[in-house]
């Protein structure tokens, strides 16, 4: 992985996504092990870790649910959909699951007001979203089924989508751990 970057430092943000692939969260061992492999400090890693909101401090769950609630998906109900799928996994900002299998988090801004509310799994967009179809959603990601999201190819599972944007595709290869 770092040798396809001409610097090494910048094969930081992938491989904290590999490492997340791993772990399921940027561990202090996975800060670790990027320091050493590039050179830097913990500190240094640590500091990009904490200032993106897409690296976890802690387990996240196989299905990420971020409910967008800035000014234009709150004025359109993000935040009645935040509230009940709070209310229905019993799961607060930030929190997982006692199966791991959802963590539920408020999402400053998704960046697709002209859709909202949207609410996004795993980074896959679900747009135009109701109270409705969001209970339908996580229902249905309960069942063990990957609704299509509006945009994109399908669902992932947060592991999985962490090896795609690690540049790692969605499994691991021969050779490649």
């Amino acid at each position: 992985m770092v040798a396809r970057y001409p610097k090494s430092r910048s094969a930081l943000l992938p491989m904290l996504h590999l490492v997340q692939s791993e772990e399921g969260y940027v561990s202090a061992d996975g800060v670790a092990l990027c320091a050493e492999v590039l050179g830097l400090t913990k500190a240094e890693v640590g500091a990009v870790a904490t200032f993106y909101t897409m690296y976890k401090r802690r387990p996240c769950g196989d299905y990420l649910v971020s409910v967008c609630t800035n000014l234009s998906c709150t004025l359109r109900g993000g935040q009645e959909i935040y509230d009940r799928l709070s209310e229905r996994l019993g799961l607060g900002h930030d929190e997982t699951d006692a199966e791991g299998r959802f963590t539920l988090e408020h999402a400053e801004c998704l960046a697709a007001c002209d859709y909202a509310p949207v609410v996004t799994v795993n980074y896959e967009f679900y747009d135009d979203m109701t109270v409705t179809k969001a209970e339908a959603l996580v229902d249905a990601i309960a069942r063990g089924e990957r609704p299509a999201p509006t945009r994109g190819d399908g669902l992932p599972t947060f592991r999985e989508i962490e090896r795609q944007l690690a540049g790692m595709g969605t499994t691991p290869e021969a050779g490649e751990r």
